[in-house]
Protein backbone atom coordinates (compact mmCIF):
# COMPACT_ATOMS: atom_id res chain seq x y z
CA UNK A 1 0.00 0.00 0.00
CA UNK A 2 1.10 3.48 -0.94
CA UNK A 3 0.70 6.76 0.62
CA UNK A 4 -2.14 7.87 -1.22
CA UNK A 5 -4.00 4.54 -0.86
CA UNK A 6 -3.32 4.65 2.90
CA UNK A 7 -5.15 7.90 3.23
CA UNK A 8 -7.71 7.04 1.01
CA UNK A 9 -8.55 4.11 3.73
CA UNK A 10 -7.98 6.68 6.76
CA UNK A 11 -10.86 8.82 5.17
CA UNK A 12 -12.95 5.80 4.32
CA UNK A 13 -12.33 4.67 7.60
CA UNK A 14 -13.03 7.94 9.47
CA UNK A 15 -16.73 8.14 7.89
CA UNK A 16 -17.24 4.80 8.77
CA UNK A 17 -17.09 5.41 12.04
CA UNK A 18 -19.24 8.34 11.95
CA UNK A 19 -21.47 6.73 10.57
CA UNK A 20 -21.53 4.55 13.17
CA UNK A 21 -22.17 6.93 15.96
CA UNK A 22 -25.40 8.47 14.04
CA UNK A 23 -26.61 5.21 12.97
CA UNK A 24 -29.33 4.92 15.67
CA UNK A 25 -29.80 8.33 15.93
CA UNK A 26 -33.07 10.10 14.47
CA UNK A 27 -33.56 13.67 13.28
CA UNK A 28 -34.50 14.92 16.50
CA UNK A 29 -31.91 13.01 17.97
CA UNK A 30 -29.46 15.52 15.98
CA UNK A 31 -30.90 18.37 17.85
CA UNK A 32 -30.14 17.48 21.21
CA UNK A 33 -26.56 19.16 22.65
CA UNK A 34 -25.11 17.42 25.51
CA UNK A 35 -24.86 20.21 27.70
CA UNK A 36 -26.23 23.81 27.08
CA UNK A 37 -24.37 25.78 24.74
CA UNK A 38 -22.45 22.76 23.07
CA UNK A 39 -22.70 22.63 18.73
CA UNK A 40 -25.61 19.66 18.78
CA UNK A 41 -24.38 16.63 15.83
CA UNK A 42 -26.78 18.18 12.89
CA UNK A 43 -24.73 21.30 13.37
CA UNK A 44 -21.40 19.22 13.75
CA UNK A 45 -22.04 17.18 10.25
CA UNK A 46 -23.08 20.63 8.56
CA UNK A 47 -19.61 21.70 9.84
CA UNK A 48 -17.62 18.56 8.48
CA UNK A 49 -19.29 18.98 4.99
CA UNK A 50 -18.52 22.33 4.76
CA UNK A 51 -14.92 22.00 6.24
CA UNK A 52 -14.20 19.43 3.80
CA UNK A 53 -14.09 21.23 0.80
CA UNK A 54 -12.38 24.33 2.49
CA UNK A 55 -9.03 22.58 3.84
CA UNK A 56 -8.68 20.57 0.76
CA UNK A 57 -9.11 23.05 -2.01
CA UNK A 58 -7.11 25.53 0.31
CA UNK A 59 -3.74 23.67 -1.49
CA UNK A 60 -5.61 21.78 -3.92
CA UNK A 61 -7.57 24.57 -5.61
CA UNK A 62 -8.98 22.13 -8.61
CA UNK A 63 -10.79 20.10 -6.50
CA UNK A 64 -14.77 20.61 -7.42
CA UNK A 65 -17.10 19.76 -4.00
CA UNK A 66 -20.23 19.92 -4.43
CA UNK A 67 -22.29 22.78 -3.76
CA UNK A 68 -24.74 22.53 -0.77
CA UNK A 69 -27.96 23.44 -0.71
CA UNK A 70 -28.97 27.11 0.00
CA UNK A 71 -28.56 28.24 3.60
CA UNK A 72 -26.76 25.57 3.93
CA UNK A 73 -23.43 27.04 4.55
CA UNK A 74 -24.99 30.25 6.86
CA UNK A 75 -26.51 27.61 9.25
CA UNK A 76 -23.80 25.39 9.68
CA UNK A 77 -20.96 28.61 9.92
CA UNK A 78 -18.61 29.08 12.57
CA UNK A 79 -19.85 31.08 15.65
CA UNK A 80 -23.68 29.85 15.04
CA UNK A 81 -23.13 26.87 17.23
CA UNK A 82 -26.23 25.16 16.02
CA UNK A 83 -28.42 28.09 17.06
CA UNK A 84 -31.73 27.18 19.35
CA UNK A 85 -33.78 26.54 15.89
CA UNK A 86 -35.55 22.96 15.84
CA UNK A 87 -36.39 23.20 12.70
CA UNK A 88 -35.19 23.61 9.05
CA UNK A 89 -32.63 21.78 9.68
CA UNK A 90 -31.29 18.81 7.23
CA UNK A 91 -32.48 15.36 7.56
CA UNK A 92 -30.12 12.47 8.41
CA UNK A 93 -30.51 11.16 5.44
CA UNK A 94 -29.63 14.41 3.69
CA UNK A 95 -26.62 15.39 5.95
CA UNK A 96 -25.05 11.58 5.46
CA UNK A 97 -25.61 11.85 1.34
CA UNK A 98 -23.67 15.43 1.39
CA UNK A 99 -20.80 13.71 3.58
CA UNK A 100 -20.61 10.82 1.34
CA UNK A 101 -20.25 13.60 -1.71
CA UNK A 102 -17.76 15.60 -0.21
CA UNK A 103 -16.23 12.61 1.24
CA UNK A 104 -16.17 10.61 -2.35
CA UNK A 105 -14.68 13.68 -3.71
CA UNK A 106 -11.64 13.88 -1.39
CA UNK A 107 -11.04 10.65 -1.93
CA UNK A 108 -10.90 10.91 -5.70
CA UNK A 109 -8.85 13.84 -5.21
CA UNK A 110 -6.13 11.60 -3.10
CA UNK A 111 -6.53 9.04 -6.34
CA UNK A 112 -4.59 11.69 -8.42
CA UNK A 113 -1.98 12.29 -6.10
CA UNK A 114 1.54 10.39 -6.33
CA UNK A 115 3.17 9.69 -2.72
CA UNK A 116 5.58 13.03 -4.00
CA UNK A 117 2.53 15.13 -3.94
CA UNK A 118 1.89 14.17 -0.28
CA UNK A 119 5.48 15.65 0.75
CA UNK A 120 4.57 18.90 -0.66
CA UNK A 121 4.65 21.35 1.99
CA UNK A 122 1.66 23.56 2.37
CA UNK A 123 0.81 27.04 2.34
CA UNK A 124 -2.53 27.98 3.85
CA UNK A 125 -3.73 28.84 7.19
CA UNK A 126 -3.36 25.40 8.21
CA UNK A 127 0.59 24.97 7.48
CA UNK A 128 0.85 25.22 11.02
CA UNK A 129 -1.19 22.36 11.99
CA UNK A 130 -0.25 20.37 8.99
CA UNK A 131 2.96 21.19 7.00
CA UNK A 132 2.39 18.99 4.30
CA UNK A 133 -0.04 17.81 1.74
CA UNK A 134 -0.40 14.36 3.11
CA UNK A 135 -0.80 15.66 6.83
CA UNK A 136 -3.43 17.74 5.55
CA UNK A 137 -5.22 15.13 4.30
CA UNK A 138 -4.97 12.87 7.42
CA UNK A 139 -6.27 16.06 9.22
CA UNK A 140 -9.51 15.83 6.97
CA UNK A 141 -9.95 12.17 8.54
CA UNK A 142 -8.44 12.91 12.04
CA UNK A 143 -11.26 16.10 12.29
CA UNK A 144 -14.00 13.55 11.15
CA UNK A 145 -12.74 11.50 14.20
CA UNK A 146 -12.86 13.82 16.70
CA UNK A 147 -15.73 15.20 16.02
CA UNK A 148 -17.38 11.53 15.77
CA UNK A 149 -15.89 11.06 19.59
CA UNK A 150 -17.85 14.30 20.03
CA UNK A 151 -21.18 12.31 19.40
CA UNK A 152 -20.04 10.23 21.99
CA UNK A 153 -21.47 12.59 24.64
CA UNK A 154 -24.67 13.03 22.93
CA UNK A 155 -25.16 8.99 22.38
CA UNK A 156 -24.60 8.71 26.04
CA UNK A 157 -27.31 11.57 27.20
CA UNK A 158 -29.77 9.92 24.57
CA UNK A 159 -29.28 6.21 26.69
CA UNK A 160 -27.93 4.88 23.48
CA UNK A 161 -25.28 1.85 23.65
CA UNK A 162 -21.41 2.49 24.19
CA UNK A 163 -19.64 2.02 20.60
CA UNK A 164 -16.47 1.91 22.16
Amino acid sequence: MNGCAAIQQALTGSLGVLKMFVADLDDADLLVRPVPGANHIAWQLGHLILAEGVLVREELPEVQYPAPPAGFAERHAPGTGGNEEKTGWPTKAEYLQLLDKARATTIAAVGKLSDADLDRPTKGRMAAFAPTLGNLLLLVSNHTLMHAGQFSVTRRKLGKPVLF
